[in-house]
């Protein structure tokens, strides 16, 4: 009598563990782009520390890269993912690959426009976006030079982040997970071999932006034609599925982007503040941005595919167990990185980033900027997975009234917070806010019968609560006892100190958590099966 409700059971398992598992792929790929991107940050770092050159760079940087999260993986992918998933479900391959041509024909014509358009502008753009620059002519020019050369590193984004969405539809995976290693490398060799032959060394940065883009770009290419999926033109733009997608990006373009925004108000605010202040927030935000990335993003990515299809087949009770373990996965491991981001905040980015022009201030002034990041390190987490929720059901509205409000917030707690905190104050408004976005969407997602529940979140919230307090003793006792210790060390003493000391905090975090009997530890062991498996089969 029960065989109906034990099989729709056994599928929403087995569909929780595919997400794991393509967590898992998309978070080892994301790991290994992380540690280069902090090898990328290091060498800038060394060369450039957080001189006005380091600031003009970042600016120009986050221009492209707001704009990538806005029109690329922001709103592209999540409005395409879901009607590209419901074709396939519905209508077939074929239809799915004829909706695939149209969209990449639109997009890239939209893409060369928008490209164009910001290097003619630079001067105008950077006025607005860092206006305390206008005090200095010198880095104001230098500033617009290096965002002419960075800003078409959107058209190449915005592609992968097209190929992403029809690959990971696809359950492909590994390839868009590691574009950005290719980013990263191409960042790094061009400042190692490119940057002495300029005159102003850091346009060299710059120049290995749109090299490492190009690298991204082609990475895809051999994937998708191995999954079918032609690049050949197809100018269809009446084309119904190509309608919807523009219509659901329009207000994702604001809704999904909502960090990316308030890390953009964020710029223009310490724009203002003392020399340094960007950077100082910068090289926290990258810190932030590993668990961050090599988690919550993975987790998301993974989910995104897995939502949409049961949305589109009306399966909500799966929907829900999807959501539901996708969310725990997260705090799970995501409170215990911010405990130990808060208590080793100091090692970490003396490790990192102190040597060369990045001295003991800079290590000091990020540090402040790396505390209030990581008081929202749960929340920005979180909402990856919540946005997803809506984007999964082609909802955009919703998201976009609640940045709205979260958004309002942000300037609101940045004007007040910044005075007294200077740019701490800017990166404990971003937490603020983020936090406010995440009670707002589990609010709104309740009152929708039969999509989510909170109760087994909060669970797993203690329970992580319990285990982070008891690693995070631990992890408090060793620092302060053995590893501040080794400020007058050498780097190689420091760093294999703070790798003990996280080692010791994970096993005891892990270790708690098994006491507690944490059902997620059975998640992370299907997050590492593929790995083990490897080792074996060499062994």
């Amino acid at each position: 009598m029960n065989r109906p409700h034990d099989k729709e059971k056994l599928d929403s398992i087995e569909e929780a563990r595919s997400v794991t598992r393509a967590a898992g792929i998309v978070g080892g790929a994301t790991l290994l782009s992380r540690i280069l991107g902090f090898a990328r940050d290091m060498v800038i770092a060394y060369f450039f520390g957080t001189a006005s050159t380091a600031d003009a760079f970042f600016v120009a940087f986050r221009l492209p890269n707001l704009l990538r999260r806005l029109f690329a993986e922001g709103s592209f992918t999540v409005a395409f993912i879901p009607v590209f998933t419901e074709s396939l479900a519905l209508q077939g391959k074929e239809a799915a690959l004829e909706i695939a041509r149209s969209v990449l024909t639109a997009l890239g014509l939209v893409l060369v426009l928008i490209s164009f358009l910001g290097v003619l502008f630079a001067p105008a753009v950077i006025h607005v976006i860092a206006p305390g620059f206008t005090q200095d002519p010198g880095k104001l020019s230098l500033t617009v030079s290096l965002t002419r050369i960075t800003f078409p590193y959107i058209f190449l984004v915005s592609l992968v982040a097209f190929f992403m969405g029809v690959l990971n539809s696809l359950r492909h995976f590994a390839a868009p997970a590691a574009a950005p290693i290719f980013l990263n490398v191409g960042i790094i060799g061009a400042t190692l071999w490119l940057s002495p032959h300029f005159e102003q060394p850091i346009i060299g940065v710059a120049v290995g932006v749109i090299i490492g883009g190009l690298l991204q770009v082609a990475l895809q290419i051999p994937w998708l034609l191995k999954k079918g999926v032609s690049l050949i033109p197809c100018w269809m733009p009446g084309h119904p599925a190509v309608k919807r997608i523009g219509l659901l990006m329009l207000p994702a373009v604001f809704g999904s982007a909502i960090y990316q925004l308030n890390q953009f108000i964020g710029t223009l605010l310490a724009s203002f503040l003392q020399e340094g202040s960007i950077s100082w927030l910068y090289y926290a935000d990258r810190i932030v941005e590993f668990p961050l990335g090599v988690f919550a993003i993975a987790v998301s990515t993974a989910t995104l595919p897995s939502l949409a299809k049961q949305a589109a087949a009306g399966e909500l009770g799966d929907f829900r167990d999807t959501l539901g373990h996708s969310l725990r996965l997260v705090l799970f491991i995501t409170l215990p990185c911010m405990a130990g981001m808060i208590i080793l905040r100091e090692p970490i980015i003396r490790v990192f980033f102190q040597r060369g022009a990045f001295d003991a201030m800079a290590t000091d002034m990020t540090a402040v900027a790396l505390l209030f990041y990581s008081l929202g390190l749960w929340a920005f987490s979180a909402n990856r997975v919540m946005v997803s929720a809506f984007y999964a059901f082609q909802d955009t509205q919703t998201p976009v009234k609640v940045a709205a409000l979260t958004m309002a917030v942000n300037v609101a707690f940045s004007l007040l917070l910044m005075g007294p905190l200077k740019h701490g104050g800017l990166a404990l408004s971003l937490s603020l806010a983020s936090t406010l976005q995440f009670f707002v969407l589990v609010l709104i997602l309740e009152k929708r019968q039969g999509i989510f529940e909170l109760r087994p979140v909060l669970r797993t919230v203690l329970k992580s609560l319990t285990a982070s307090l008891v690693m995070g003793l631990s992890v408090f006792y060793l620092n302060t006892h053995w590893l501040m210790k080794a400020g007058a060390e050498s780097f190689v003493t420091t760093a294999v100190k703070l790798s003990v000391t996280i080692l010791i905090g994970g096993v005891v975090y892990f270790a708690a958590a098994s006491l507690l009997r944490c059902p997620e530890l059975s998640s992370i062991r299907v997050l590492f099966r593929p790995v083990m498996q490897k080792l074996k089969a060499r062994e």
